[in-house]
């Protein structure tokens, strides 16, 4: 039975193929969590005007709120089957998807979204809404991408020492703990093209340079190793862009954590380029972690 100061999962949903999936994830997510587990739709009911003389059978309100309901009851049924001890319930919303979403977040443990959409909550293009709610949520989002990895893949983590890096590493070692497998910290610590700056590439000491990276990562994880002991942790420190090695992890991982904004960022006026990137183009499910929360 769920306590009842547990944050909910939330799944966001829009009927699609990708939607159903981020309900299993969620409830599957839920589940190791021992949270229960909402879906919510959201409906933009747009007035509409029909000719003179022409009669529909029912309103336009009350179709696309009886789609909704449809949308919830599939997604419903696909997460009891993905974890049928988890508790879900359903909630049909009117009103924009992204603003509903990062209302909720504010009592979410996190949001999950899938992928690709119907032009609903994952919009046009691929997180056109869930690089809003990443954005200016207040909880973690996870956007389900790729295929189901095998339960030893890793959780992999990008850090930089930030904030927010720090919120994500919390979030990654949980992560890991709850599916019993090893935690992938990633430093990429070089975010010039080195081959347009090759003259003052040259002249850095990069063993130096990597000697310091490996132990501000050391020191990062540190903080975390005695809280989660049986955690396998590998810390990795790479002369390459962020989000390029990150990527390239995510070939591998089930889950890629990062947080919503990088050294230097100012949370609330862009997501950070590499959490776009990962939510565009990553090969596994991606959790963007805001800062904590106070």
């Amino acid at each position: 039975m769920t306590a009842p100061d547990v944050r909910p999962v939330v799944a966001g949903v829009d009927g699609s193929s990708s939607a159903l999936q981020a309900a299993r994830w969620a409830a599957t997510e839920a589940a190791r969590r021992k949270a229960p587990l909402s879906i919510t739709h959201a409906c933009m009911l747009i007035p509409v005007q029909m000719p003179p003389g022409v009669d529909l059978p029912r309103s336009y309100a009350d179709a696309l709120t009886e789609q909704g309901r449809d949308v919830l009851a599939a997604a419903a049924e696909a997460a009891r089957e993905a974890a049928p001890e988890v508790d879900v319930t359903t909630e049909l919303r009117g009103g924009a998807a992204a603003e509903h979403l990062i209302g909720r977040s504010a009592s979410a443990e996190s949001i999950v979204l899938g992928s690709r959409g119907l032009g609903g909550f994952t919009g046009l293009l691929v997180g056109s809404i869930a690089v809003a709610v990443a954005t200016h949520g207040h909880c973690p989002v996870i956007v389900v991408r790729g295929t189901e990895r095998p339960q030893d893949a890793p959780v992999v983590v990008g850090v930089d020492g930030s904030p927010t890096s720090d919120a994500a590493l919390a979030f990654a070692f949980d992560a890991a703990a709850a599916r019993g497998t090893r935690l992938v910290a990633v430093r990429a610590w070089s975010d010039f093209a080195v081959d347009t700056a090759w003259k003052f590439v040259a002249a850095l000491d990069w063993e130096s340079i990597h000697s310091v990276e490996t132990w501000l990562v050391d020191q990062q994880l540190d903080a975390y190793r005695s809280k989660y002991p049986d955690v396998p942790v590998q810390g990795v420190v790479v002369r390459d862009r962020p989000a390029h090695t990150l990527l390239e992890h995510s070939e591998n991982a089930q889950l890629v954590v990062v947080g919503s904004r990088g050294r230097g960022g100012f949370r609330g006026l862009l997501l950070g380029s590499t959490s776009q990137a990962l939510i565009h183009h990553s090969a596994s499910p991606v959790a963007v972690v805001p800062p904590a929360r106070q």
